[in-house]
Parts: C-alpha cells; structure tokens; sequence
C-alpha cells in the first residue's frame, strides 16, 4: 500500500467513523422512543428497555453502515477537490480509476464489518430478541395484572383487580369480555390465581358470577359458579411461533432442504434468498462507496460545489435500491431465483463503470460527441 493510499484511507475511515456513530445514534434513538413508550407503557423495567434497546443495534447498524460508506466517500472527495489535493493528485499522473483503489479498499473493510453482522450477530441477536419479546407478552403479571387499575388487555376487553397477594393470589377481580359482537359477559370473582396452560397461561376465578347479556333478546343471565378458567393465553398470542427466517444462522438455512424448512413453517425459497442476502448485502457498502467518491468527479469545477453531482448519485442508488426491492418478490416465490439479492450490487458496478469511462474520456471527445 502506497502512501498516498493510506493516507485516503486513513481520511475515509475516520469520516466514516464519525458519520457511522451520528447516524446509528440518530436512528437507534428514534427507534428507541417508539420501543420506551410501548415497554413502559406495559409495564416493564428500565432495564429491559434497555436489553432490548441493545439487541435492535444490529439491524440499525445493518442499515447504517452503507449509508455511512457513502457519506464519508462523498465528503472526502470534496474536501480533496476543495483543498486542490486531487489536483495535485492528477498532476503527479493518477487516473482517476488509481484514486479508486484506495476507496475500493475502504469499501471492502466495511463490506467485511458487514458480512461479520449478517452471518453472526444478526442471527444472534435477532433470535435472542424474539426469544424475550416471547417472555415479555407471557409475563402477565406485567402486562395484564395491575391492581387498583382498570386495563384493556385486548380489543372488548376490560379487567379490573383490588389486589394481588405477596403469594400471587388475585383479589376481587372483574372481567368483561365484549369481543363477540351482540354478546357481553362481565365475570365478578372475590379471588383468581394463575395457572399454566396448553396454549398458555389461565385465569382461573373462585367463587364468583359471570353475567351474560346478550342484545338479540335483550335479556341478562346470571351464572354462579365454585371456579371458572378463562383463557389468558389469547389476549396475548399464541405461546409458540415457527422461527423466523432472518434468526437462523447461514449453516442452517444453507444445509436444510425443503422438507425440513417446511416443518419450521418456512419456504425453500426464503431459505436461499436469505442466504444469498447474506452474503450481497456487504457487497452495497463497497458499492455506495466508490459511487459517493467517483461521482463528484462527473462534473467541472464549480463554485457552487458539487451538490448535483452528489443528488445524482443519491438518485442513482435510490433506482439501485427501486430495482432490488423489484427483485424480492420473484425470488422469494422460487428458489431457483435466489440469485437476484445480487442485482443490486451487479446495477450498483454497472453504475460506477459508467462513471469511470466518463470522467475518464477525453474531455474534448465528450465535446465532440455532443456536437
């Protein structure tokens, strides 16, 4: 590596550097808000806020670190033509596809940070997340019981609870159940324990009445009754679901066939293309990158700076990434079409082709080309 390659290099990482904290603080907060208010708001700790909070990094850094490949490519190139260093640069007989190299060489650290992330801790951190999201919706206790207050669980929902015992044992509970239209059914226990269930957990009420009132006749049953179950499990969701595709790490989703995927509730098609993802995804950090740095170079000198250039590029990767979500639908209906997650980094060097045999023509061709 020549000097002037660690020294592009060294301006690139330490830009990229700075964007990529901004960037993921700027978006892990915004998300971070949204997911506060829903886990406090259920009752939950800080610190699961916080556990959860940790465990969302990933997919924002995911997002991220492209974004951030492609900033710090587009403000070094600037500041190298504004401090006339690429002058310099060209004077000592540089092309522009030599500048590229050390851009290249940024790209594919970058693209190995993320293929680090696909491969290992997305996996990780994405089963690990749903693992607790399960135990959160199952923590009734947090979610469902809270005495001296009347909440709505579900939709047609209320329940009401005086107390709950150091044992657990519920005091006083009222429950309404108006989730079947022209029916409502309000159940008065003078106590209620927890217990577990196939599907989940059960309230099972003591020594109570459950009064039914039904519109069609206009008329109000009362029904005594020594204990009655009521199904907790279905305000909250199903206990169990199948797994995610995006949790399971590259080993499995690689070496299971179609048969076995089926029995985790997934598609042979999902398997590939998540795989294929995998590995495409790391290649749009180089991408994004040397379009960011080759695209100020598309345009003459200005003292208005180089924002079409850049708003050109914006635009470019914006169609680029218009085309990828075009090829999603395709590949996730067969599995023989995994291979379009790539289409977005085959576009993306196509884009940067063009722009290097553009700058790298000779001026007066272009002139006379146009002529």
């Amino acid at each position: 590596m020549s000097r002037i390659d660690r020294y592009l290099l060294a301006q690139l990482l330490a830009v990229f550097a700075f964007f990529s904290l901004v960037l993921v603080s700027v978006y892990w907060v915004n998300r971070a808000a949204r997911l506060f208010d829903a886990l406090i708001g259920d009752g939950q700790s800080f610190w699961v806020f916080l556990e959860l909070s940790a465990l969302t990094l990933p997919n924002v850094i995911r997002v991220v670190l492209p974004l951030s490949a492609f900033t710090a490519a587009v403000y070094v190139a600037i500041r190298l033509t504004r401090d006339n260093e690429m002058i310099v640069l060209q004077g000592t007989g540089m092309s522009y596809l030599r500048m590229l190299r050390p851009v290249a060489m940024f790209g594919i650290i970058v693209a190995m940070m993320l293929a680090l992330l696909m491969h290992v801790l997305m996996p990780l951190s994405r089963a690990q997340l749903a693992e607790r999201q399960v135990e959160i919706a199952e923590n009734i206790t947090a979610r469902f019981l809270r005495a001296g207050e009347f909440l709505e669980p579900a939709d047609g929902v209320v329940v009401f609870l005086r107390s709950v015992t150091s044992e657990g044992k519920l005091e006083d509970v009222f429950l309404s159940d108006a989730r079947t239209p022209g029916t409502r059914v309000d159940y008065n226990a003078t106590s209620a324990l927890l217990v577990p269930g196939s599907q989940g957990p059960v309230l099972v009420m003591l020594d109570g009445v459950a009064l039914v009132y039904s519109e069609a006749t206009n008329r109000l049953t009362t029904i005594a009754f020594d204990d009655l179950g009521f199904d907790i499990g279905a305000l909250i969701g199903p206990a169990g679901r199948g797994p995610d595709v995006r949790e399971l790490p590259t080993h499995v989703l690689r070496n299971s066939d179609g048969p076995t995927l089926e029995q985790m509730g997934l598609t042979l098609a999902e398997a590939r293309f998540e795989v294929m993802s995998r590995h495409a995804h790391p290649l749009l950090a180089l991408v994004t990158s040397l379009i960011g740095f080759a695209a100020v170079f598309l345009g003459q000198f200005s003292r208005l700076g180089a924002w079409r250039q850049v708003l050109g590029a914006i635009a470019a990767m914006a169609v680029i990434q218009l085309v990828g979500s075009a090829s999603t639908g395709p590949a996730l209906g067969n599995a023989a079409l995994a291979g379009l997650a790539f289409v977005p980094v085959v576009l993306g060097i196509v884009v940067i082709a063009l722009m290097v045999l553009w700058v790298s023509w000779p001026r007066g061709a272009r002139q006379w080309g146009r002529a």
